[in-house]
C-alpha cells in the first residue's frame, strides 16, 4: 500500500508549484511506478548545484520507488533554448553537444543511482520525425500562445527579434513528454511554460497530461543572481574537495538555508532542528560546516569531506597559506594600484570588483586588511594577495 501522504510531502518538499496536485494523488494511489521526466540540453560541459535541485528531485521520486528519466537533449540542444533569454541563443554544433553529453553522464550518476535510471536522447525520436512530422507538430500550437510566454512576450513588445526555431523548442520539449510516456515532468520555475505544453500535447496524442512539478533556481554564491557558469558565482559537481568546501563556507548564513532546503538529503526535521539551534544560539557556521562536508561526501568521498575541512580549519583558523598558491610576475607601469594587480593576477574579474571587494574588507595584503582603494604595492617586492577567503596569490611586480 503506497503510503500518499508521506509520498507527496516527499515530492512537494523544496518545489514551488506542483500541477496538479489531484491528479498526481490519483495516480500515486493506483500504486504503480510512476515515469519521471527531467530534460537537460547539454550547452556546458559541466553541472553545477543550480542543476542538482532537479537532479536531487529525481532522486526523491527514485527513492519513492519510481521510474526516472534523465534525458539529454541532443536534438534540442541543437536549436537552443530561449527559455530567459533576451536575444536568441546560438544552437550548439552535434560535435559540441555530444561531448558535453558524455560528461553529463558521467556527472549524473553522482547523485542518481544508475541501476534505477534510464537514460534518454531525445534525437532518437526527433531524428526519424521528419519535415513533415516537424510541420504536424508545429500545427498544435498557435503564435498568440507562443506569445504568452514572458520572455518572447517582453522582446515581441520591444522589437528584439524572435527566430521561428524558437517557437519550436517548447513544442519539441513537449513532444518529448509524448514520446516517454511521462507522467511527471520536472523543471525550474523558468520551464513552466514548456512543461504545460508538454501536458496540451499529450492531451492532442490521447495521453493522460503528465503533472509538472517545478522547483525554484538556486542563487548563486552571490545571494542574488541565478548560479551560473557565466557569471561566475557557481559550485560545480566536478571542482575538487576543497574548492566545493571553500565556496559553501563562503554563503551567507541566510543563504545557508536555502541551500539546505534544496540541496541537503537531511529531512526537514533534521533541518528543522539545525536552525533551532542556531536561534538558540549556536554558530551558523558550525552547521554550515555540515552542508560542505555533505555535498563533498555525494561528489566525492566521505574521506574527502573530513580532509576538505581539515584543510579549511588549517587554512583559514590557523592562517596556514594554501600549498598550491599561485606565484606571479606582473608588470605594470608605476605606481601600480592594488585594484589593477588584483584584476590582472587574476583574483577578481574587474577593477570595479576589485574595489568592492577592498570596501566590504575581503582584501589582504600580506595578512594585513586593506581598506585604502587607491593603495599601491611596490615593485620588486612579493606580496601574497588575499580576496575573499579562497583566493590567494604571491605576487611580485617586476
Amino acid at each position: 500500500m503506497v503510503d500518499v501522504e508521506n509520498s507527496l510531502q516527499v515530492i512537494k518538499r523544496g518545489c514551488d508549484e506542483l500541477l496538479i496536485e489531484s491528479e498526481l494523488v490519483e495516480r500515486l494511489k493506483a500504486g504503480r511506478p510512476l515515469r519521471i521526466k527531467a530534460g537537460f540540453d547539454p550547452t556546458a560541459p559541466d553541472i553545477h548545484l543550480g542543476h542538482t535541485v532537479v537532479i536531487n528531485k529525481l532522486r526523491h521520486f527514485q527513492d519513492l520507488g519510481h521510474h526516472v528519466m534523465f534525458l539529454i537533449g541532443d536534438f534540442t540542444g541543437l536549436i537552443g533554448d530561449p527559455t530567459g533569454k533576451n536575444a536568441t541563443r546560438p544552437p550548439l554544433s552535434r560535435e559540441q553537444i555530444l561531448e558535453n553529453a558524455k560528461t553529463y553522464k558521467e556527472q549524473v550518476f553522482k547523485i542518481l543511482d544508475p541501476e534505477k535510471t534510464e537514460v534518454c536522447f531525445n534525437s532518437a525520436w526527433f531524428d526519424g520525425l521528419g519535415a513533415a512530422g516537424m510541420i504536424k507538430l508545429a500545427a498544435q500550437h498557435t503564435v498568440a500562445r507562443m506569445l504568452e510566454r514572458d520572455d518572447f512576450a517582453k522582446r515581441y513588445a520591444v522589437g528584439l527579434p524572435i527566430a521561428i526555431h524558437e517557437f519550436l523548442y517548447p513544442l519539441c520539449q513537449g513532444y518529448d513528454s509524448v514520446a516517454m510516456r511521462a507522467d511527471v515532468e520536472l523543471g525550474g520555475t523558468d520551464q513552466k511554460f514548456n512543461l504545460l505544453v508538454g501536458r496540451e500535447l499529450q492531451k492532442h496524442y490521447g495521453q493522460a497530461p503528465q503533472c509538472v512539478l517545478t522547483m525554484p533556481l538556486l542563487e548563486g554564491l552571490d545571494g542574488v543572481n541565478k548560479m551560473s557558469k557565466s557569471l561566475g558565482n557557481y559550485i560545480g559537481i566536478d571542482e575538487t574537495p576543497r574548492e566545493i568546501f571553500g565556496k559553501v563556507m563562503s554563503v551567507s548564513d541566510d543563504l545557508m538555508w536555502r541551500y539546505f532546503d534544496l540541496l541537503s538529503f537531511r529531512s526537514n526535521a533534521e533541518i528543522a532542528a539545525l536552525k533551532a539551534s542556531v536561534v538558540a544560539g549556536r554558530n551558523p557556521r558550525d552547521v554550515k560546516v555540515m552542508l560542505g562536508q555533505e555535498l563533498v561526501a555525494r561528489f566525492h568521498t566521505p574521506r574527502a569531506a573530513d580532509e576538505a575541512l581539515a584543510e579549511f580549519e588549517a587554512r583559514f583558523r590557523q592562517g596556514v597559506l594554501p600549498d598550491d598558491m599561485p606565484d606571479l610576475t606582473l608588470r605594470l607601469e608605476e605606481p601600480a594600484l592594488l585594484v589593477q594587480v588584483l584584476k590582472q593576477a587574476g583574483l577578481t574579474t574587474s577593477t570595479s570588483e576589485a574595489m568592492r571587494m577592498i570596501e566590504q574588507g575581503a582584501v589582504r595584503a600580506n595578512g594585513d586588511k586593506v581598506s585604502d582603494r587607491s593603495a599601491t604595492l611596490p615593485a620588486g617586492e612579493a606580496v601574497v594577495l588575499q580576496v575573499g577567503k579562497r583566493k590567494f596569490a604571491r605576487v611580485t611586480l617586476a
